[in-house]
């Protein structure tokens, strides 16, 4: 078992008796299916269903907890504010928060499974709670991250200019299409039935060391997307997954930089390029 703390995690509690109502008619995550020992990926949209905050959610006996990044700590304060109005809910924020994250077999007593990682096929869990003996780093996350085709915003997205499908969360159990409306809900439903989700995350595999975040990926001289996190010859990003297959289709050479690169969909999520053929039939 592996342990890092992170130093850059807030974390909102929310409670109340109308505390689950109103997360339940605002955010992307279905609170009905979320179990005591997880923890689900989730998100606030914009009226025009792209994201506004993201943030991990868990339950903290009758409270909810949102776990986020300490810079979207307040603005998301502020905005649930502005949404509970006279409702029987009680905000509080700890900014910043102590979050362990373990990785291995054995979950550790009193720590959440993280639901992206499992979708992943990997053992994952936080902590609400500093541990001691911390033999892991960031980075290490962060290649578990690339290998499992997790996004998270600022590394890999800006918030209010992706979609939930870019980020996988129509896969992850971060958004539902069942429990009825939320905030952006309309749009996010019909990019689902219209199967009109052309951006999706990929595992980039370099043939030498990739250029930094943000990078162009290319093809024939035109950009389909740009590298997110990085890790030497392996990295995340968001790309055009038809243009991509279009190219690998072709044997058109696909560049991250200057780099020769191969796209790869995570594994996990049952998506495949598009084919000319697809998009005939479409």
């Amino acid at each position: 078992m592996s342990k890092v703390c992170l130093d850059d995690r807030a974390i909102l509690s929310v409670s109340g008796k109308d505390a689950e109502d109103l997360l339940q008619n605002l955010i992307t995550t279905d609170l009905g299916g979320l179990g005591a020992d997880e923890a689900r990926p989730g998100a606030l949209l914009t009226p025009q269903g792209k994201i506004l905050f993201d943030f991990l959610i868990s339950r903290d006996g009758d409270a909810l907890r949102l776990e986020t990044t300490s810079d979207q700590a307040e603005p998301l304060l502020k905005r649930l504010t502005m949404y509970k109005l006279r409702s029987a809910v009680e905000l509080s924020l700890q900014s910043p928060a102590p979050v362990t994250v373990v990785f291995g077999e054995e979950p550790p007593a009193e720590s959440y499974r993280d639901h992206r990682f499992e979708k992943a096929g990997l053992s994952v869990f936080r902590l609400y709670r500093e541990m001691e003996g911390a033999d892991a780093t960031v980075a290490d996350i962060e290649r578990l991250r690339i290998a499992g085709g997790i996004a998270v915003s600022g590394a890999d997205f800006a918030l209010q200019d992706a979609f939930p499908h870019d980020v996988l969360m129509d896969l992850n159990g971060g958004l539902s299409f069942r429990k009825g409306c939320y905030v952006g809900q309309e749009v996010v439903s019909r990019m689902q039935h219209r199967a009109t989700a052309r951006r999706r995350v990929v595992i980039v595999t370099g043939e030498a060391p990739l250029p930094q975040t943000g990078a162009s990926i290319s093809v024939n001289g035109r950009s389909i997307g740009a590298l997110g996190t990085v890790r030497d010859r392996a990295a995340l990003a968001i790309v055009r997954i038809d243009k991509a297959g279009e190219a690998i289709a072709n044997g058109d050479a696909i560049l991250a930089g200057d780099v020769p690169v191969t796209l790869t969909l995570p594994g996990w999520t049952g998506l495949s390029f598009p084919t000319e053929a697809d998009e005939a039939s479409a």
